[in-house]
């Protein structure tokens, strides 16, 4: 399974906002074995929205969208995810009666905006919230409050499925140019993938998909570089 996250607010754009939310969802899909193709965040403006949405739902499995929803004049999300399908945002019965049925919460008592959704939608509620969530064709609408948008994507996260894959760390003291014919025996010796991050020293992730491929590639390249202290 193949998704594209798309996490919309003015304020992570203008650096206010950490965007802890992507790395979350592309950690837990990550885990659940869906490749997450692209992450891109987009401003509070119903076109771009629009835009970005209908880009991903042609081209991936699923589309994750998260930030935006509510009743203020900045909460343009659900208005941009309808508009990428060709839909109206309208009262949405089910939302409105999940909100009646919560304690402290009326449906009368907040802006109607709260629980309009485009039209045919499933609803997904907000169990740590107030606006509720919403899947349309294969958009995933979620909350952008971390707590909130965590508890919905628990609520579907069994909709998301793929190959399970498993990594291994190795870390060395040697340069990144040096290590470049090692890692390639280390390819043609063993069926994994590997990436490498330089820093203070240079992390190479080894994936594979069964645990015991990705440690004996692990064990090998170890034996073959130089470690750091943490690794020796």
């Amino acid at each position: 399974m193949q998704v594209g996250i798309v996490t919309v607010g003015d304020e992570l754009l203008a650096g206010d906002t950490e965007n802890t939310n992507a790395t979350w969802l592309c950690d837990e899909l990550d885990a659940r074995g869906v490749r997450v193709r692209r992450v891109t965040t987009v401003p509070d403006e119903t076109g771009e929205i629009a835009r970005v949405v209908n880009e991903y739902h042609a081209e991936y499995d699923a589309v994750i969208v998260t930030g935006g929803l509510g009743p203020t004049h900045d909460d343009v999300t659900m208005e941009g995810v309808a508009a990428a399908f060709g839909r109206d945002v309208r009262e949405h019965p089910e939302a409105e009666a999940w909100l009646d049925e919560r304690d402290g919460y009326s449906a009368d008592d907040l802006d109607p905006r709260t629980t309009h959704l485009p039209a045919d939608a499933r609803l997904l509620p907000n169990e740590a919230g107030v606006a509720p969530g919403a899947v349309v064709e294969s958009a995933y609408v979620l909350p952008g409050v971390p707590a909130e948008m965590k508890a919905m994507f628990r609520g579907v996260a069994d909709e998301f499925t793929g190959e399970r894959t498993y990594a291994e760390t190795v870390e060395t003291t040697e340069p990144e140019s040096a290590l470049l014919d090692r890692i390639g025996d280390l390819r043609a010796e063993f069926d994994v993938s590997v990436g490498s991050y330089p820093g203070e020293t240079v992390r190479i992730k080894i994936t594979a998909t069964d645990p015991e491929t990705a440690a004996a590639a692990a064990a090998w390249l170890r034996d073959r570089v130089e470690a750091t202290d943490a690794e020796a």
